[in-house]
């Protein structure tokens, strides 16, 4: 529980050091309707978001928990694109239990979209990493969109302090990719309600695949994230 509530406190930290939206300055606006609810990025969010799902894992299971927080567009991979919902669909608990801290946070300005990087563990020994964006849904929680990892040969290094990075706010961020993941095949793409941050990814026949993630700093999208998966990765 110590380790949770510190976690908890640096992703508050990391969430105050985060540039606030100026919206009266010309940045890109929240968008219309439902898109206003909390329109402002809050990396402590998906912190806590993480804690609570990886709490509920241990508790319910792993793909009991991945159901409980998936969106009904989820997309993981199996290792070509399946919609998440229905893949876990009735889907037996696996023998090995699995549990995961976030290490790091990537936030749109308007807080629509976030992606979360961490460690894994299972019970048997196994550890790797994992990559999760997750969606701000109507009424203000977030669902995740898309989740994909790795194993690998020792366990990454637990940080000193998590990592929070926001996009900027100010006008100008491209608006090409569709808010909602879209999946053609074996590749797909989605961006955040304000354009702020986008993601992408392809899958190769042999399972291996690319997932790329890119945010609005200092007038042009920079990539952020970029995790390359084997035809034999998880």
């Amino acid at each position: 529980m110590m380790r949770l509530a510190l976690l908890l406190a640096l992703g508050l930290a990391a969430a105050s050091c985060a540039p606030a939206p100026r919206h009266g300055s010309g940045g890109p606006p929240p968008g219309p309707g439902k898109g206003r609810v909390n329109a402002i990025a809050n990396p402590s969010a998906l912190i806590a978001i993480e804690i609570a799902f990886n709490k509920l894992a241990q508790q319910e299971g792993q793909w009991a928990a991945f159901r409980e927080y998936a969106a009904d567009d989820a997309v993981m991979f199996a290792p070509q694109p399946v919609n998440a919902q229905q893949w876990l669909k009735d889907r037996p608990e696996p023998a090995a239990r699995l549990a995961w801290q976030p290490h790091q946070v990537w936030m749109s300005c308007d807080g629509s979209l976030g992606v979360t990087k961490g460690a894994w563990q299972r019970t048997d020994g196994k550890v790797g990493y994992f990559t999760t964006i997750w969606r701000r849904q109507d009424k203000g929680e977030y669902k995740w969109v898309l989740d994909q990892g790795d194993t690998l040969g020792m366990a990454m290094p637990e940080p000193d302090m998590l990592s929070a990075k926001v996009a900027d706010c100010e006008a100008g961020a491209p608006k090409t990719s569709p808010e909602a993941p879209v999946v053609t095949g074996s590749t797909g793409e989605g961006r955040s309600r304000d354009g702020s941050l986008a993601y992408r990814y392809a899958v190769e026949p042999s399972g291996g695949r690319m997932l790329a993630v890119s945010i609005w700093r200092d007038g042009e999208m920079h990539d952020v994230l970029t995790s390359r998966v084997s035809g034999s990765g998880e």
